[in-house]
């Protein structure tokens, strides 16, 4: 069930990726199947979309709790108008694909997203003959070897993708730990963005003086107002070399708490601002769809897709 609660549903999402990835996967359980999803070559693409209007939402991976965080993407919501409406937490499974009737001993080429691979080191580290090749998305990547049946090649992928493009899973669960999911942000053109009046969580991005314990200035001010701080990145200052600025998720009960913290915070950051205020995403959510990713039987086709 979609749980895209407090806004008009859009009628176009864009995401990173094609027909079979996990980005697919992530908007139809935010989404539902109703929306048309556009899919793009790069994260870039998907805020441009969103920017331009040629998608009323777009959907754009964050951070994977085995590889770590898509620091570009960071950097893509400092610079662009665009706010953030929602989050999603999903369950990754990868599995190694390949054509029916392939050995894992006629395996040399595994091609798959880097952060994919990564999520899947230590299988693939048990089989150093083989090629890792980077590409652009999971499901392209399987996409590609249905279509050109290539010998020899596998992809690191999901259930999902196998079952889009009739691949056989050969080697299931190869990431390195169960308890692997990506979290997904939800975005909306900035003009748009109607504030969320049940907003438990919010993104935001400050940077404060280069002096000693002005990070812990800001930090201090965080737990003194009930807040808790889910994520703090650090990320370059373009122009100003050694200088960081910091991205914040913060959680809290009542709009009040964010808004009394926005107020003391002004007077040790040299900017602030809010990217986004939101409904946190659920774990549990996340769990109830986990079937359309596990490695036994036959998952779920997603609809409505557009070029």
């Amino acid at each position: 069930m979609p749980v895209f609660q407090f806004y008009a549903m859009p009628q176009h999402v864009s995401i990173q990726g094609f027909r079979g990835s996990f980005h697919e996967v992530a908007a139809r359980q935010y989404f539902g199947p109703r929306p048309e999803l556009l899919p793009c070559a790069t994260f870039g693409a998907v805020v441009a979309h969103v920017v331009e209007g040629r998608a009323e939402a777009g959907l754009m991976a964050m951070e994977n709790s085995l590889a770590g965080s898509i620091l570009p993407n960071y950097l893509l919501l400092e610079r662009h108008p665009v706010r953030v409406t929602g989050e999603v937490y999903l369950p990754i499974h990868q599995h190694l694909l390949v054509l029916p009737g392939t050995a894992l001993a006629d395996v040399r080429a595994v091609h798959s997203h880097p952060m994919a691979l990564r999520q899947c080191g230590d299988f693939l580290d048990r089989h150093p003959h083989w090629q890792l090749v980077e590409t652009d998305d999971t499901g392209h990547s399987a996409q590609r070897l249905a279509e050109t049946r290539a010998p020899g090649v596998a992809v690191v992928a999901g259930a999902h993708a196998a079952a889009q493009f009739d691949l056989h899973i050969l080697a299931p669960a190869i990431h390195d730990d169960p308890h692997n999911y990506t979290r997904f942000l939800v975005l909306a053109r900035a003009a748009d963005a109607a504030p969320d009046p049940r907003a438990d969580k919010a993104s935001l991005y400050f940077h404060a003086p280069h002096a000693p314990g002005s990070l812990a200035a800001v930090l201090v001010r965080v737990a003194a107002h009930g807040l808790n701080l889910s994520k703090l990145q650090s990320g370059p200052r373009p122009g100003q070399p050694w200088h960081y600025g910091f991205h914040a998720d913060v959680e809290f009960e009542e709009i009040s708490q964010l808004e009394a913290l926005l107020a003391d915070l002004a007077s040790v950051t040299e900017e602030l601002r809010v990217l986004g205020a939101y409904r946190r995403g659920s774990m549990e959510a996340a769990m109830d769809d986990a079937p359309l990713l596990t490695r036994e039987g036959t998952p779920a086709r997603s609809a409505g897709w557009g070029g």
